[in-house]
């Protein structure tokens, strides 16, 4: 009898299934994904951000992007933020984060990105407060690195359509027409601190800036280095598959079913690991009886 039980547990031991992933994260830990994405100016972050509303089905919230349609639309919060402009004042934290707030209440995707807020520690704890309220606290944070002398060669061919924000660069993402913006026909601009010595004044603050943030976010912050938006993108494609379980993909936001499945697998997860508290427990006291 004892003989017996020992044996079906050696069968039970044997018989169950390997499972194999392509990453190293399991499906049952699937989350939403919630992206702060950092990175000094001309390393990439439009870039990053179209792929990754292509591939993750992800809502991009950019707050500059953000902070001009509410002007130019003349909502409440915008004319009170053209106000500030106007006196040359920065935009009062308290604004940006209410035109947060009310982007992503209006999104009804919980995967979502955003950049350009927050840019000081007041700043993030107030975004964290404020996320922590609508349980969508960030859940990665990534950093782009990309050596100096390749963001000032992005700089010096970066052209710019003021209204809409839209940006081109000559060497890897031209107009369609030179010199003129491809949704609108209106011409193009060069940013006055677009120039070498305005970039690196811009640089060493962007540095000064983003030390302390990542030092905040360190539980879920990871940096990535690379000369290009090709070398950099697989990098930001591995970490959120490892780290939050979604796959690139039409079904890479989680839904009612896939939420479900990963309920039900961590279910039959804790199920396996107490059948098998119990088997060792059984183990113990047949030992025990054959020793008597």
């Amino acid at each position: 009898m004892l003989w017996g039980r020992h044996s079906l547990n050696a069968v039970r031991q044997t018989t169950r299934p390997t499972r194999l992933f392509f990453h190293d994260c399991p499906v049952n830990e699937l989350q939403p994904l919630r992206l702060l994405l950092l990175g000094s100016p001309g390393s990439g972050k439009g870039t990053q951000s179209s792929r990754l509303q292509k591939n993750f089905s992800v809502a991009h919230l950019s707050s500059g992007d953000l902070l001009r349609r509410n002007i130019n639309q003349k909502t409440p919060t915008g004319l009170k933020a053209s106000e500030y402009m106007a006196k040359g004042k920065l935009v009062p934290d308290e604004l940006m984060l209410s035109l947060i707030d009310q982007e992503l209440a209006a999104f009804g995707n919980p995967n979502w990105l955003l950049d350009g807020f927050p840019r000081t520690i007041l700043q993030a704890k107030a975004l964290d407060a404020m996320l922590q309220k609508l349980t969508q606290p960030l859940n990665l944070v990534i950093n782009l690195e990309v050596p100096e002398d390749v963001i000032l060669e992005r700089i010096m061919d970066r052209w710019v359509h003021i209204p809409s924000g839209r940006v081109y660069n000559l060497s890897y993402n031209p107009p369609r027409v030179p010199g003129m913006d491809d949704v609108t026909g209106e011409p193009l601009s060069k940013r006055p601190d677009d120039n070498p010595e305005v970039f690196r004044v811009r640089l060493q603050q962007y540095k000064d800036m983003c030390a302390p943030i990542l030092d905040h976010y360190s539980p879920i912050a990871v940096t990535l280095r690379g000369n290009t938006s090709d070398e950099i993108y697989p990098q930001i494609e591995r970490e959120i598959v490892n780290r939050l379980g979604i796959l690139p993909g039409p079904l890479s936001v989680p839904s009612t079913t896939s939420m479900t499945a990963a309920a039900v697998s961590r279910h039959n997860r804790d199920q396996r690991q107490r059948h098998s508290v119990v088997d060792q427990e059984i183990d113990v006291e047949s030992a025990a009886a054959t020793a008597q």
